[in-house]
């Protein structure tokens, strides 16, 4: 047995995920580092990701890939990878397989609840959230940990019928994320969204906001175009990356979260760190980051957070995010892994 405390052996984790690069949202940001972190911590790192199969792509999200039949290929990398624990991310095709992979074999395995599949699923169809969370509550009800990233979210599912469910933070790369002059010759004050421009994440209640100043999206997505249509006093400015996307974000006077449904939120943390205070809902995801710490402003008239968020000092924001750190993400991940001796993989037919 391996000790996952990451203080003792070294771990081999493969990690099954079907969100991955190109995409750009918190799901992949948030597995990529943590990936680097256990690899800085001494471990071993396989991600079998949709790059490793013939994929198609998701109807109204094509964006996202979807890998095709990939069971007996999962089997095969799996194999070959031989790892200590497997951990699956997502609740997609390679979820599945690698879901059905573990059970056939006797393996343990743990899963996280990264997306409110439910409530996007009704933001896009209108069906019912009970039945999506049935579907859900069976794909990870033999997981042996259900990992969530806030407190809030472990309610949630845990009011749904949800067991095993694990504590896992997140992190910010506070040396990319941090205040620096701006680089937007735009009216004040800017008003900031930074993440996908999709339904769900009711990017359209802050652009409909009435306040002076100007309101500035930096990401993409399918809804784009129609709220670009709809509000051409706004500027898009699309998906930005690393550097480019830091000095964005410090370039705002106000971040702007206009989501109901997230699991976490890491662009909260990331404006933080970036010296911009927070407007948003009080929903899970701010209440949890934000809480009582004074660095954003939660109110359910979004405008009114929004003039209180101005007035909040930027070094408190920057402070508070000061608390979130990748290593201790990464920690929390290895210590809510369930390894099992590697020789047991490929012992049971597939």
């Amino acid at each position: 047995m391996h000790d996952p405390s990451g203080t003792g052996d070294r771990l081999h984790v493969a990690i099954v995920t079907d969100a991955w690069h190109p995409q750009v949202n918190g799901v992949v940001r948030t597995l990529a580092t943590t990936g680097d972190e256990l690899q800085a911590m001494g471990h071993r790192v396989t991600f079998i990701t949709p790059a490793d199969f013939c994929t198609v792509p998701c109807p109204t999200y094509p964006e996202i890939r979807l890998a095709l039949l990939p069971q007996r290929k999962i089997a095969r990398l799996l194999d070959a990878a031989a790892p200590c624990a497997i951990h699956i991310a997502t609740e997609g095709p390679l979820g599945h397989a690698a879901r059905r992979y573990c059970l056939n074999r006797g393996l343990p395995f743990t899963t996280a609840y990264h997306t409110k599949f439910p409530e996007y699923v009704q933001a896009r169809s209108g069906i019912p959230p009970e039945w999506t969370y049935a579907v859900m509550r069976r794909f990870h009800a033999p997981s042996s940990g259900v990992m969530v990233a806030t407190a809030s979210l472990r309610r949630e599912l845990a009011a749904h019928g949800f067991a095993n469910i694990r504590d896992w933070t997140r992190g910010v790369d506070v040396g990319l994320f941090h205040p620096r002059p701006s680089i937007l010759d735009l009216p004040r004050p800017v008003l900031m969204y930074v993440g996908r421009v999709a339904v769900e994440k009711n990017v359209g209640a802050f652009l409909a906001l009435d306040r002076p100043g100007t309101k500035v999206v930096v990401g993409d997505g399918p809804q784009r175009a129609e709220l670009e249509r709809r509000h051409p006093e706004a500027v898009f400015l699309g998906a930005r990356q690393g550097e480019d996307l830091a000095a964005h974000y410090a370039s705002a006077d106000v971040f702007v979260f206009p989501s109901r449904t997230d699991t976490f939120g890491l662009v909260l943390i990331e404006a933080l760190a970036s010296g911009v205070p927070v407007a948003a809902y009080p929903v899970p995801g701010p209440l949890d980051v934000i809480g009582d710490s004074g660095a954003g402003a939660l109110d359910e008239d979004l405008g009114l957070a929004v003039d209180r968020a101005l007035g909040i000092d930027r070094e408190l924001a920057r402070a508070h995010a000061l608390n979130f750190t990748w290593r201790r993400c990464a920690e929390a991940f290895v210590h809510n892994l369930q390894p099992f001796d590697s020789d047991l993989a490929g012992t049971v037919a597939a």
